[in-house]
Formats: C-alpha cells, sequence, structure tokens
C-alpha cells in the first residue's frame, strides 16, 4: 500500500541504511511470490535468518497455498512459522464516503494459527476470496486498456507473477510503469507510491471496489478453531489523516467494535509508521485490552524502501514477547 505517513527515508536520503535487525525479533506481516511479493518463501526464510528474526508469518493474500514451502524452510533454519494469511474484507459499521455516498469500508485483515485443511469452512471462505480476486483483476485490465494502458494484459501480468491467481496490485502497478511510462512516468520511490493513489487505491481513477465479504462472515467462519484475529495497518484503513489527536479520537471506538466483533489483535507495530505513532497505538490496544500485533508488510522489492523485520523507518521492533501473548490467547 502507499505510504499515508510521510516520505520514506529512501524518498528523502536515499536507501536506508538498517542498524536494527539483531533487535527486530519477530515479524508477523510479510507477503511472497504466492500472492504479491518478490521473493519466494526459500528466500523469505533465508532473508529471515539473516536478520536474526526468531519468527515469522507468510502472510499472503486470500491463500495459504505457501505454508508447504515456508514451512520446510523456516525449519530448515530455525525459524518459529506463525500460518497466517490477509484477507480484504467489508466493515459495514464504519462507512466511508466516496463521490458524495457512503459505501462500506474495505479493511485488511490478518489471521493467524488458521486451520489449512481444504474443507474447513474458513479456507472455504478463502477460496471465494480468490474467486473475487480473479474476477476483479479481469475488470481492472478492462478498464486501464480503457483508459490507455492498451499494452497491459492479463497474460503479461501471469508471465509477470507466474500465477494468475497471484496476481495483485504491485503486479499492476508494475507493468504499468513497464509498459505505459508515457503515462506514468519513470518508476521511483515517490511515483510507485503515486501510483497506487493516483490509479489503483480507492480513490483513484482505476480503483474497482475489493470483495463484498463482510468482516463477520469471515471471523465467523473460523468458529471452533484457534484462529487469532488482527486489523492489519489499522490507520490506512480507518484514520484519514494521522496526527495524534484524530488517532486518539477514532480508533478507541474502532477497537472496541472489533473487539466485540472477535478479533483479539491490532497491527500497532506496523512497519510504515513511525516510532512515535506505533507507540500511541500499542498503548490504545492495550487500553482496549486487545495484543498489539505487528509486522514489517513485507513485498520484497515491490516496496523498495520496506525491510524485512524493520519495516519502512527501519527501526520497528516486534517484541518476541507478542506471539507468547498471541498462543496463550488461543
Amino acid at each position: 500500500m502507499g505510504d499515508r505517513h510521510g516520505p520514506s527515508l529512501a524518498q528523502t536520503f536515499g536507501r536506508p541504511r538498517h542498524f536494527y535487525y539483531a533487535t527486530a525479533v519477530i515479524d508477523l506481516h510479510t507477503h511472497s511470490t504466492f500472492s504479491d511479493g518478490s521473493d519466494t518463501p526459500d528466500e523469505l526464510a533465508e532473508k529471515a535468518h539473516q536478520r536474526g528474526l526468531s519468527a515469522i508469518s507468510l502472510t499472503d493474500h486470500d491463500s495459504t497455498a505457501s505454508y508447504e514451502e515456508i514451512s520446510l524452510a523456516t525449519k530448515r533454519f530455525g525459524i518459529e512459522l506463525v500460518p497466517g494469511v490477509e484477507v480484504s474484507l467489508r466493515d459495514n459499521e464504519f462507512p466511508m464516503q466516496r463521490d458524495g455516498m457512503s459505501v462500506p469500508r474495505n479493511v485488511h485483515v490478518l489471521a493467524y494459527f488458521l486451520p489449512l485443511e481444504a474443507a474447513h469452512p474458513l479456507q472455504q471462505q478463502l477460496a471465494a476470496l480468490r474467486h473475487d480476486r480473479d474476477v476483479r483483476n479481469l475488470q481492472l485490465v478492462a478498464l486501464l486498456q480503457e483508459k490507455g494502458f492498451e499494452r497491459l494484459t492479463l497474460e503479461y501480468l501471469t508471465a509477470m507473477s507466474g500465477n494468475v491467481h497471484s496476481i495483485g496490485r504491485p503486479h499492476f502497478a508494475r507493468a504499468m510503469f513497464e509498459l505505459h511510462p508515457e503515462i506514468v512516468g519513470e518508476r521511483t520511490d515517490l511515483s510507485w507510491n503515486r501510483i497506487f493513489i493516483d490509479w489503483l487505491g480507492n480513490t483513484g481513477r482505476a480503483y474497482i471496489p475489493k470483495t463484498s465479504m463482510p468482516i463477520e462472515q469471515f471471523v465467523g467462519a473460523a468458529k471452533g478453531s484457534s484462529t487469532m484475529f488482527s486489523i492489519a495497518h489499522p490507520l490506512v484503513n480507518y484514520v484519514n489523516d494521522d496526527s495524534n489527536s484524530t488517532i486518539e479520537a477514532t480508533m478507541p471506538r474502532v477497537m472496541g467494535s472489533l473487539r466485540e466483533r472477535g478479533f483479539q489483535g491490532v497491527e500497532a507495530y506496523y512497519g510504515g509508521t513511525n516510532a512515535t505513532t506505533r507507540s500511541l497505538m500499542v498503548k490504545l490496544t492495550r487500553d482496549a485490552g486487545m495484543i498489539p500485533t505487528g509486522g514489517s508488510d513485507y513485498h520484497g522489492h515491490y516496496k523498495e524502501d520496506v525491510s524485512l523485520g524493520v519495516g519502512r523507518s527501519g527501526d520497528l521492533h516486534v517484541p518476541d514477547e507478542i506471539l507468547l501473548e498471541l498462543k496463550a490467547a488461543r
């Protein structure tokens, strides 16, 4: 997702030099080639080992198909693996304004320790979400072609991602830069972030709404299992400006509502926010009686200014005690 918290270190000073790997203990929000990340599960596990992570969760979008590969790789490196997934759902309790109309809010949700059996109701919901994604990608290809991106095709995106079911917005963004620089310009950190705002994000010219599946339907499918739910990058989902006053006025009510609807966590330690914002979000999450989960939201070279374990600013530190809390609350 685009950065909504000011310019990154990479944008301001060039590529950040990270000195914090030894203290970045766990990372519970990462992506691989099974969705919209550029690293294979093997590469991801090796990087996690190199950077001293004791545990990771591979949270590919709408799918746990990467689990077997990442499980073997993390075992080889002695890293604890948390089964995970990231999904986009509708939150009808907190609608947003679009084109002068009130519409349901799309939010991203992280699920941990979810059942992996294909017949489980939660996996059936994931299958439905994957189908929705495939349909939406076809619609987005057609819309972009109408808007001048004639060379952008589903075949091109499939060759890039390696799997038609793995295509995500970063693949579209990369294709737009590669095939039509005359429209979007040269790729830089700034233009990469802008393409999601101007074209692919929920205010963009080529935005197509995501799934209509409500939070309650997906969470309800996990009933009877040990699945733990956390709201991903909550400020991106719910806050229009990230001032402390707005966060304090908005998030307690959101957190309370999510807790009542079956969430145990909030991604307070998010790799796209600064240390001050993370500290405030951790406090609000604790005040709400929830667990402050965390992760970098690592996508490999699709987000070149986000590093595994330490996030965008380079000082992300998700304590290993958070994972102990999640396991104890199951």
